[in-house]
């Protein structure tokens, strides 16, 4: 990775925390990032890497903050990228709400943490549960904490601490997935996948070892069984707790747990899906008048289940002004500042259809094509539900005291963004669950 620092800055660019790892890089080069990145935006040329010279800045904003990387090698940004959201992901861990003040208020513990994640340059203990055992936001504790370095950091399972132990043991696996479909300007799936994860929420004593089981047709295939549905999973990545070498060998998945939440593994499957929430919009202009918007929303899926908290988000021109809304379920509301139509319903079964349609007062509609057309997102969550057919077919917890321990399995769908494909008055959906 071979970051040479890492910078916090608040909006205007001033520094409220930093470190230099390597020391072969002015400290004071950072001065020169918010005028590049200023001058960038002003002309449109908005780049996650800016240059100076020799000096590299990779950055990324959260809330009010930039945080920035800074080296003058020729690093690897994607590691570099990692490490920054890592970076998030700890702060806001420890502070719940990770921005200016939280900064501020918590310097020296921030300042810790920047010790510990990285180590002249490459990413040490990314772990927020292992930083927490020696790092805390109580200055007592900070000073004992330096006398005893956990076991976690130097043992072989330095994910998961010895000792823990609790009055009911369980394990929570939830199976998320989101689907990519895009649609062309005719109705037609151009391509489409599916990317999902599988969450753990580990409650367990001691040092269990467990062994999860899948419908994955390679192991199927590899023990002469082919019963039933299978899938075919690629691009697969798991945490650092997963037996790489057994899980090529015979595509066991087997492992020692993080205790609490962690993700275990990542997965992309090919396969051909339909848009499970099919948008179609109509836009009618009146000239120099008004503009009337029809948005027809129909879910695509079993009529059991059941999408909650559907989100469609229909733009709208940036002059218009006068709403007025009528929809056969949900309600509908304009925000302005976004130039958008949020139609909002609770609950939406599969297989029904619902209207929302919009008025608009419009003062001018010549320069409606020099706007450009914003797609239609569609946010939903459907629960014990996924498209791929995934299955958890079994989950073994061995421990050497030989407790009994309770697997709870969940199967969510959720939504994503979206991608419009316009078609004269037409809007078709392409879109990501």
């Amino acid at each position: 990775m071979s970051a040479s620092a890492i910078f916090v800055l608040d909006l205007k660019g001033k520094v409220l925390i930093c470190r230099n790892y390597k020391g072969d890089v002015d400290m004071a080069e950072i001065d020169h990032f918010m005028p590049l990145l200023m001058q960038h935006e002003e002309e449109g040329l908005l780049c996650p890497v800016i240059s100076h010279g020799n000096v590299h800045f990779m950055w990324i904003k959260h809330s009010n903050l930039y945080l920035v990387a800074m080296t003058n090698k020729n690093s690897n940004a994607s590691l570099v990228y990692s490490f920054l959201y890592k970076l998030v992901e700890v702060f806001t861990e420890y502070f719940k709400e990770l921005e200016e003040e939280s900064i501020q208020d918590n310097f020296v513990v921030v300042y810790e943490l920047l010790d510990e994640l990285m180590d002249f340059g490459f990413p040490q203990t990314t772990d927020s549960k292992i930083l927490q055992e020696y790092i805390t936001q109580e200055g007592a504790k900070l000073e004992v904490a330096k006398t005893k370095v956990p076991t976690t950091v130097t043992n072989a399972v330095s994910w998961r601490s010895e000792g823990i132990k609790y009055k009911k043991n369980e394990v929570f696996i939830d199976v998320i997935e989101s689907i990519n479909v895009l649609v062309n300007a005719n109705g037609s799936v151009m391509s489409s996948d599916i990317v999902g994860s599988i969450k753990l929420k580990t409650m367990l004593s001691g040092m269990p070892e467990l062994r999860l089981g899948l419908n994955d047709r390679v192991l199927f295939a590899l023990t002469g069984r082919d019963k039933g549905k299978t899938v075919v999973m690629e691009d697969v990545k798991f945490h650092q707790c997963v037996r790489l070498s057994r899980f090529e060998n015979d595509r066991t998945i087997s492992f020692i747990p993080p205790d609490g939440e962690s993700e275990l593994m990542s997965y992309r499957i090919n396969t051909h899906v339909k848009p499970l929430i099919w948008i179609e919009s109509i836009i009618e202009k009146f000239s120099h008048s008004r503009v009337e918007i029809m948005v027809k929303a129909k879910g695509q899926f079993k009529k059991q289940s059941v999408a909650n908290n559907v989100e469609v988000r229909v733009p709208v021109p940036s002059d218009a002004d006068s709403p007025k809304f009528k929809t056969s379920t949900g309600n509908a509301k304009y925000v302005p500042e976004k130039n958008l139509v949020v139609w909002t319903i609770k609950s939406f079964p599969g297989g029904k259809e619902f209207l929302m349609r919009a008025h608009f007062g419009l003062p001018s509609v010549e320069n409606d094509e020099l706007e450009g057309k914003p797609p239609i997102t569609v946010k939903f969550e459907i629960p014990y539900f996924t498209v791929s057919g995934i299955q958890v077919r079994y989950m073994k917890i061995i421990e050497k005291s030989g407790y009994q321990a309770l697997p709870w399995v969940r199967y969510i769908t959720q939504s994503g963004g979206t991608l419009l494909i316009w078609r004269n008055k037409y809007l078709w959906l392409s879109y990501c669950v």
